[in-house]
């Protein structure tokens, strides 16, 4: 029923599209929804600084006159999915986004810690981003070895246990002793082993190819996954919804017609609540004295979307920080 009920959503949905005009004034601090010229700006912000994402054109009668030819929509392929959501827990760590909401609001998952003190909503995890790309632990450490004392400890330390002399060691002999915390398989068990897919012992590592393009009617960004498994054959609806965070699934997460490619539906994250979320962004961005350029949409579109699809580690992009101050 509720897939006939997506159906006749999606059919609708297409009529309004094409009756829609194109969005051409800004309107993404007042309403948190993009023009086609800065979807494809805010996209080109993402290949820059993403590399495996990049631009696609899909089929050519499919082509949309309002985003430029060689840039209508994103696509990213071959991101590992390791886990199905049914093996994550999720007790005590989901919120409501959108609580009013008649279909049950936009849930946050397993991302964030369920041990933090309460009343910790919406705002309080965007407080927890970085604009600037933020400074990584690497440059923490970076920073502590340029201090002259730390370098000395350094040294202290290296004195303690001495480089030890390859050259010797190999004619000991001891490289040819047998070492008991070494394991020793026969060949023959290691290839039943890797082949064995019924194994526990196995990691079979699903694929997704993601893409993202612009809903001309909710004028917003839309994520689109089609999955593979580990011989690269293409994944049942079925088995796709074992991806997706199961208070979204045929919710949120609906299959539909591609807009730029032909063939058949492919899993959609439903774009109707996207412009919602990213206003509430930034407005805490701007009550915390900050200011939120429209280039980085996607970014942080990226981020809020993976609460849907928490498996699929797809999101390579800088973090970055939202303070109140």
């Amino acid at each position: 029923m509720q897939n006939v009920i997506n159906s006749v959503k999606g059919t609708a949905l297409g009529v309004a599209e094409y009756l829609t005009p194109v969005l051409k004034e800004s309107k993404f601090r007042e309403t948190g929804v993009l023009t086609p010229e800065e979807f494809v700006a805010a996209g080109d912000h993402l290949t820059h600084h993403c590399p495996t994402w990049a631009w696609a054109v899909g089929d050519d009668s499919r082509i949309k006159p309002y985003l430029p030819k060689n840039k209508q929509f994103l696509i990213t392929r071959n991101v590992p999915c390791y886990r199905r959501c049914k093996q994550m827990e999720y007790v005590g760590e989901e919120t409501l986004v959108e609580e009013s909401d008649q279909d049950g609001g936009w849930v946050e998952t397993h991302h964030y810690n369920p041990d933090e003190p309460s009343g910790s909503g919406l705002d309080d995890k965007v407080c927890e981003m970085t604009l600037d790309g933020g400074k990584t632990d690497d440059d923490d450490i970076a920073a502590d070895m340029d201090d002259p004392k730390n370098l000395e400890e350094a040294d202290e330390d290296g004195e303690e246990g001495a480089a030890i002399d390859m050259d010797e060691f190999e004619e000991s002999g001891l490289l040819d002793e047998d070492d008991p915390s070494r394991a020793t398989v026969p060949v023959e068990n290691v290839k039943k082993k890797v082949t064995d897919t019924d194994g526990d012992s196995v990691v079979h590592t699903r694929t997704y190819d993601l893409h993202i393009t612009y809903d001309k009617y909710y004028q917003t960004p839309r994520l689109w996954v089609v999955g593979y498994d580990e011989n690269r054959k293409p994944l049942t609806v079925e088995q796709m919804y074992e991806d997706v965070s199961q208070d979204h699934a045929k919710k949120t997460v609906t299959m539909e017609t591609h807009p730029h490619l032909p063939g058949p539906n492919m899993a959609s994250v439903h774009p109707c609540k996207h412009a919602d979320i990213m206003k509430k962004i930034i407005q805490t961005v701007e009550e915390g004295g900050g200011e939120l350029g429209v280039h980085m949409y996607l970014i942080i579109f990226l981020k809020f979307v993976q609460t849907v699809i928490p498996t699929i580690e797809y999101d390579f992009t800088q973090n970055f920080n939202i303070t109140n101050k």
